[in-house]
């Protein structure tokens, strides 16, 4: 199969998203360019000073609605690898499966995409097809975001209001929805000292209360129908309180506390009026805010034309919700847009991560018969 072998070029590119991603973004670029796509290249610096780079792909004529498909071609680290026949940057095929760093999340979804653009290569299109690779994503959605705010191509999509795919992996179900997100972080200053002398002020005492304060919001929340959405499952929020001092030894005064609060939001929630209710206590406590991350939720009317049309080629019966959340939060500007994509998220992430070879090929059939029904010219 023609994923196979764009998978067995993409998994050895240690794309990881605390290294550059230029390497893989050219060879992503390369490819589009091989099959008669025109690129923009949208550059950006990360927080630590790498260069990392979005790849935007467009092939067709200036009219109709067309199709964008969205990835990205950075992957989690390798903390522990458990398969035994190969490395995770050494991709390695049994009878059914793909195995490697990405081949689930999501270098498998870009294979099968490109090997449906090389399906129909040759054929002449009547509306435009975009294909969409960006970086970060596992680290805030950076690179998504860049794109929305920086890319000539990605305004042409949503002027166009094209029908849009993110292919995060969903076994190929439709995903109507998925969850979104905020991350802050609150910080307690102190002083650092040996506590034998009892010269240091302790950071953890001021952020002790916020702590107990904040329990006490999550436990309501979580109890009230207000702040749930039955439509998704787990119904609610999530709230995740994480805290850290930093010290290195029983006997020094924490000099810092610091606290990270993470919610995962929902079309039906006053996301940010939880936010502003939590600045409001990490502030009465003396403590310093700061929002680390923002994040919308995904939806798509599950009644739409769009979605029956999906429903219809992918021969299911509903759509879905899902509690993750992709670079669909980005581009919500998108009136159709779906997450669709070949393997199974709970692979995802995983210190054998595979994807399954029936997964690869159907994927590159269903995004082939989708640029054949919204792209290509009628014979």
């Amino acid at each position: 199969m023609k994923s196979i072998d764009y998978l067995n070029e993409l998994i050895p590119f240690p794309s990881v998203s605390s290294t550059s991603n230029v390497q893989v973004s050219r060879w992503v670029e390369q490819r589009l360019q091989e099959l008669g796509f025109q690129t923009e290249w949208l550059e950006y610096k990360d927080s630590a000073g790498l260069t990392k780079s979005c790849v935007i792909g467009r092939r067709g004529p200036d009219t109709g609605r067309g199709l964008a498909y969205f990835c990205h071609t950075d992957v989690v680290p390798v903390e522990s690898w458990s398969f035994p026949e190969s490395s995770p940057w050494e991709p390695y095929q049994t009878s059914d499966r793909f195995y490697g760093r990405g081949s689930c999340d999501m270098k498998g979804s870009l294979a099968c995409m490109l090997a449906a653009a090389e399906f129909v290569r040759n054929e002449p299109l009547d509306s435009p097809l975009y294909i969409v690779a960006t970086a970060d994503e596992e680290i805030g959605l950076i690179g998504a975001r860049h794109i929305a705010a920086r890319s000539d191509t990605y305004r042409d999509i949503v002027q166009r209001q094209c029908r849009a795919i993110i292919g995060e992996p969903t076994l190929l179900h439709v995903v109507h929805a998925h969850k979104g997100g905020r991350a802050m972080k609150v910080t307690s200053e102190g002083i650092a000292a040996h506590s034998s002398t009892g010269k240091g002020v302790n950071a953890n005492m001021a952020m002790i209360p916020f702590l107990s304060d904040v329990r006490d919001l999550s436990l309501r929340i979580e109890s009230e129908p207000a702040w749930q959405d039955d439509r998704f499952e787990p119904p609610t929020i999530n709230m995740n309180v994480g805290i850290n001092d930093h010290t290195g030894a029983l006997n020094i005064t924490p000099a810092q506390s610091v606290c990270t609060v993470y919610f995962r939001t929902m079309p039906s929630i006053d996301a940010s009026g939880l936010v502003n209710r939590i600045r409001v206590l990490a502030e009465s406590h003396g403590l310093e805010f700061g929002m680390m991350f923002e994040g919308e939720s995904l939806f798509t009317n599950p009644k739409s034309s769009y979605v029956a049309e999906l429903l219809e080629l992918t021969r299911t019966d509903t759509s879905q919700t899902v509690a993750y959340g992709t670079d669909g939060s980005c581009f919500t500007e998108l009136d159709d847009i779906v997450v669709l994509g070949p393997g199974d998220i709970r692979q995802a992430h995983t210190d054998d991560e595979w994807i399954s070879l029936q997964q690869l090929k159907q994927g590159t059939d269903l995004y082939a018969s989708l640029i054949q029904r919204w792209c290509v010219k009628p014979a």
